[in-house]
């Protein structure tokens, strides 16, 4: 892992508009970055055009392209890294989908720690319809999953990131997943 205290003080920087400085942050945390990105993509088939270096660099697009790119420190940085990830992965799955239109659908666990794209493009969209549900909900739920599910954060990184302990963590980890399944199988909560 890179020095703590340069990624931070880069950090602390991106709101002076240096783009060097972007850069430089992304070049200290990119093997995080590729970490969380291919713990997102496991599983998925070799030769798809989204792969886990695909799926970093668009990200970077996204962030160095950002409004406004100040962060707070190294966790809101990878948190909203995995944000955008979420989005770029959902973008892919809803082209996958727009190609397909259809088709045996499967199911999938939260738990099972990747996400198949192609061959699971509806199921993905219908969990980010029913994360958007949970996020009128429960907004601080909804956040959780995406860094967890979408990002591909630990326990202990996600709890740094949502500034609670991991033991809430993990409590309300099983609390979204109830609250998702019901909304993916009812679309309400009971």
């Amino acid at each position: 892992m890179a020095d703590q205290s340069e990624i931070d003080k880069l950090v602390a920087q991106l709101d002076q508009g240096d783009e060097q400085t972007m850069d430089r942050l992304v070049s200290l945390v990119y093997d995080e970055l590729r970490t969380l990105a291919h713990r997102r993509l496991r599983g998925h088939r070799p030769g798809q055009t989204l792969n886990t270096t695909a799926l970093v660099h668009e990200a970077y697009m996204q962030l160095a392209g950002r409004e406004g790119r100040s962060f707070k420190d190294r966790n809101h940085f990878l948190g909203t890294a995995a944000t955008a990830m979420r989005y770029i992965v959902i973008d892919y799955a809803r082209s996958k989908a727009a190609q397909k239109r259809g088709g045996g659908l499967q199911r999938f666990t939260l738990d099972a720690g990747e996400i198949p794209l192609a061959d699971r493009a509806p199921e993905l969209l219908a969990l980010d319809e029913a994360l958007g549900r949970l996020s009128a909900l429960d907004e601080r739920l909804a956040r959780l999953v995406e860094l967890r599910f979408f990002g591909g954060l630990t326990v202990a990184e996600t709890a740094a990131v949502m500034g609670t302990s991991e033991s809430t963590v993990k409590r309300d980890w099983r609390k979204a997943s109830l609250l998702l399944r019901e909304l993916l199988r009812d679309g309400e909560p009971q």
